[in-house]
């Protein structure tokens, strides 16, 4: 926002311009009868009528005024005898009051009425009288002082925020009661004038006063509040509402506030209106209740995990006036939409017509039709845009493809391809490298057809999953990096972290896809990924374990550590398999077409927001990745079954077992082929006799039933709070019992 102007000195040095005279020490000298240099000229001047020339004949009598000062407010007294009021006849000292009556309700001093500032209060002066005076005139004279103190304290507030620093509404509400000002002086040149042709006395001034009376006391005390509280925009406008509700007993004081709450609510109407038909905040004074963070940009949505974009951009102030207050949402939500369309070069202006202008806060409520009106469609044409332009299914669904593993040929063809690169250390392998193999798998497979195939990237964290959910502090969960940090790296790992455990895949989101899809959302979807991947990397290990002793079935084991290594894979297989079904059809499928079916439904983009959050956080936590207890089990269980499978592969000699067709291609003679098949029997012989090999498969087989048997209870008694775990239950627990 943009410093306000500065006041020009010359509206402060030269108070005859403003009306703000009677507040400074003047040079020139009052004197007994009135002058054109004393007065500011009076609407009317006519020639002096024979009781003036009377009264002025009077007055001359008394010695020299004194100059004018605020300090110094006794006109004549301690100057002689014929210098008090007093002096005079009663129906003179009713002239001579009347016309400095006239003189004090426009705010200026007479010979007999001073003016007192009250000190420590701006603005803020008394009216006094010589008490020589007629008790009778006294008591009249005092009862019209009110109005002129009134007068006084309007015409300094209009003067006073009149300033540029003090914002629009303080601007309209300025320009109104000058308005109303123009209308009270009229009335006192009126009255002026009918003092001239000898027709008013001291009651009939203070009768026809009465109208005004109680009009200017009321905008006399909502301008001590506002000057007060030093009030502005939505709270200048909140007092005027608050203050003509109290005014309810009078209809002709609470219609005079209601008029000045519709001026003063122009200004502030035309930025409302600006905001929600165009999402332009036209603020330069900093008055309207919307703020707006323009350090935040649309960038941070794709790079910050907590960027605060969508929230923080454009926020809700605290002063939002009291008749906005159930809608302010609502506005602030309009505004964001038609910014965002204009981010994307989608030129978008809802159509204006003569019944959706904002032209006042009345009680008809039109206002509240016109923001509805505008929210739907801001709500509609963004929902329409990011679905059609942007094809914001088609990126979910692509999503779920790739990151939820709907895609298995490319994930399997991928494996296969990669294998020499993941298996290294995250820090020796070339990412480059390993896109360049997303790309190939990618385009080997169905997934060319998919025409976002090409905004698939990959990663490779630093850290194993379980370390990268300690960093994540806004999941919900209760993970504790000192208790699961220990049990991550303690675990009796034969294997150091390789690229299967931290390999990751990524997504480019596009502006404006990334307010549904953020950062955050995903590396919810990464934290999805890393856990199956991980499980299809286990079970294709003790597949191939599995392979292995299938070359066996030729030597009789029954009895031996082989059959019981065989059972033992097939359980581990089942576990894991059994994982795998349960996150994929248990959880991640129906959850999915769940999210897909209120995403038809949803009518704005903030429902999209919550729908996709929602669908995201529930696939967390059924996905066990927000149950620390449970994931921990189930990761050493992963990491039992990974140990043994690269066991099985290095203690048991490596059989090459010829696919049918390089069999069929072989030329190998009958003689060889019974000498090479009595060679592998003898060595399988071997290897199941082995002592080392036995007693590895005794210990894998004591520890895995050992973590099965505790995850067993946990699962049934976390099922009752969490019912979506019945089903991994029940895979487990058939798992047990083949055990």
């Amino acid at each position: 926002m943009d410093p306000a102007p500065a006041t020009p000195r010359w509206n402060l040095d030269r108070p005859y311009l403003t009306g703000r005279f009677h507040q400074v020490r003047t040079p020139f000298l009052f004197q007994a009868t009135p002058s054109p240099p004393t007065f500011p000229p009076r609407p009317h001047t006519p020639p002096r009528l024979p009781w003036q020339e009377a009264k002025v004949s009077l007055a001359a009598q008394a010695p020299g005024s004194k100059p004018f000062s605020l300090d110094s407010f006794s006109r004549g007294a301690g100057g002689g005898a014929g210098s008090v009021i007093g002096s005079y006849a009663v129906s003179v000292q009713e002239l001579l009051v009347i016309d400095d009556l006239l003189s004090a309700l426009v705010g200026i001093e007479g010979r007999y009425i001073s003016i007192k500032r009250v000190r420590g209060k701006d603005g803020y002066v008394v009216f006094q009288i010589d008490s020589s005076m007629d008790l009778a005139l006294q008591e009249l004279t005092r009862r019209i002082f009110p109005l002129c103190e009134d007068f006084v304290l309007v015409s300094q507030f209009v003067e006073s925020r009149s300033h540029f620093k003090n914002g629009l509404v303080n601007h309209a509400l300025a320009a109104a009661l000058r308005a109303f000002l123009l209308d009270y002086q009229a009335m006192v040149a009126q009255l002026e004038h009918q003092f001239r042709l000898g027709r008013l006395s001291v009651q009939g001034l203070w009768f026809f006063c009465q109208r005004m009376m109680s009009s200017l006391n009321a905008l006399a005390v909502l301008i001590e509040k506002a000057m007060s509280n030093d009030t502005s925009g939505s709270a200048t406008l909140n007092l005027l509402q608050s203050q003509a509700k109290a005014m309810a007993g009078d209809s002709a004081v609470r219609s005079l506030l209601e008029k000045m709450t519709e001026c003063a609510s122009a200004a502030y109407l035309r930025m409302l209106e600006r905001w929600v038909y165009e999402g332009i905040i036209d603020d330069p004074y900093g008055e309207f209740f919307i703020a707006e963070n323009k350090s935040l940009q649309k960038e941070s949505l794709t790079q910050d995990y907590d960027a605060q974009y969508w929230k923080q951009r454009y926020s809700l102030k605290d002063g939002v006036p009291s008749f906005l207050n159930n809608v302010a949402a609502t506005i602030l939500t309009t505004g964001k939409y038609l910014n965002v369309m204009r981010e994307c070069g989608h030129n978008v202006q809802v159509s204006l017509s003569e019944n959706s202008k904002l032209m006042s806060f009345s009680s008809n409520h039109q206002y509240l039709e016109c923001i509805k009106s505008a929210y739907d469609f801001a709500s509609g044409e963004l929902l329409t845009l990011m679905k059609d332009k942007y094809d914001l299914i088609g990126k979910l669904r692509s999503l779920k493809r790739y990151l939820l593993l709907d895609q298995g040929d490319f994930l399997v063809h991928f494996m296969d391809i990669a294998r020499e690169e993941l298996t290294k250390k995250p820090e020796e392998i070339s990412v480059e490298k390993l896109q360049s193999l997303v790309d190939i798998a990618l385009r080997s497979t169905a997934a060319a057809s998919d025409p976002s195939h090409e905004d698939l990237t990959c990663c490779v964290e630093r850290s194993s999953l379980l370390k990268k959910l300690t960093t994540l502090k806004d999941l919900g969960c209760a993970y504790s990096s000192d208790k699961f940090a220990a049990t991550d790296l303690d675990q009796p790992m034969t294997l150091s972290m390789t690229g299967l455990e931290t390999f990751c895949l990524g997504y480019k989101i596009p502006w404006p896809l990334s307010l549904v899809i953020s950062r955050k959302a995903l590396t919810k979807y990464q934290l999805i990924f890393r856990l199956l991947f991980h499980c299809k990397h286990v079970s294709r290990q003790l597949c191939q374990a599995w392979q292995i002793q299938q070359g066996f079935r030729s030597v009789k084991i029954l009895g031996t550590p082989i059959l019981r290594s065989s059972i033992l894979c097939r359980s581990m297989l089942k576990f894991v398999n059994s994982l795998l079904h349960y996150l994929t059809f248990e959880v991640l499928e129906p959850n999915w077409h769940s999210m897909h079916d209120s995403l038809q439904k949803a009518k704005s983009i903030d429902e999209v927001i919550q729908i996709h959050d929602f669908f995201l956080q529930k696939c967390l936590k059924e996905c066990l990745l927000l149950l620390p207890e449970l994931l921990v089990k189930v990761e050493k269980l992963k990491s039992l079954c990974l140990q043994y499978a690269t066991s099985i592969q290095l203690l048991i000699p490596s059989i090459e077992v010829a696919a049918p067709e390089r069999r069929s291609k072989s030329v190998m003679s009958k003689s060889s082929r019974i000498k090479k098949a009595q060679e592998r029997d003898q060595q399988l012989k071997l290897a199941s006799e082995n002592v080392v090999m036995s007693e590895s498969i005794l210990k894998f087989e004591a520890e895995f039933n050992l973590e099965l048997q505790s995850l067993v209870p946990t699962l049934s008694n976390s099922s009752q709070a969490e019912p979506y775990l019945t089903h991994l239950a029940q895979c487990i627990l058939g798992v047990g019992i083949d055990q």
